[in-house]
């Protein structure tokens, strides 16, 4: 199984916002595609997502950005990795129509190992994955700013 890189940069924006509660200045998304190297255009709709689901909180205009809505504490992986990842079944036994539909275990199967993925991602909190070293490398990246 492999992330799309939606979730991915999803991820690393929510990473980089739980570090900028000191500055003096708004994180803003150019300084997010810059830092980690990736689309403006395709951050602008990462953001506009996560601030739909009220993950992100955006501020317009001059001396606007970003920020987390809420504490880091509050916001479990797997929980982000299901809705950043919008993940279906992971086989669709109807299209195309398979001939053990109905009485293959396959589907129920791997229905249930997805789950037990995002259980054990719920184990963990974005302030869980920005402990040290991690928050160290991404105050650097702030300070570059």
């Amino acid at each position: 199984m492999q992330l799309n890189r939606f979730t991915d940069f999803g991820l690393r924006v929510l990473m980089y916002l739980t570090q900028c509660r000191d500055r003096p200045v708004a994180v803003t998304i150019p300084e997010i595609a810059d830092r980690f190297g990736l689309s403006r255009n395709h951050l602008v709709k990462v953001v506009h997502f996560m601030s739909q689901r009220g993950w992100v909180s955006t501020t317009r205009g001059k001396g606007g950005g970003l920020s987390l809505a809420r504490p880091a504490t509050e916001y479990r992986v797997g929980d982000l990795v299901r809705e950043l990842e919008q993940q279906g079944p992971l086989i669709d036994c109807r299209e195309p129509p398979c001939a053990l539909d109905g009485v293959c275990r396959l589907s129920g199967v791997l229905a249930q190992t997805l789950q037990a993925f995002y259980d054990t991602l719920n184990g963990y909190t974005l302030a869980d994955l920005v402990r040290e070293p991690t928050a160290a490398a991404i105050i650097k990246l702030h300070r570059v700013a």
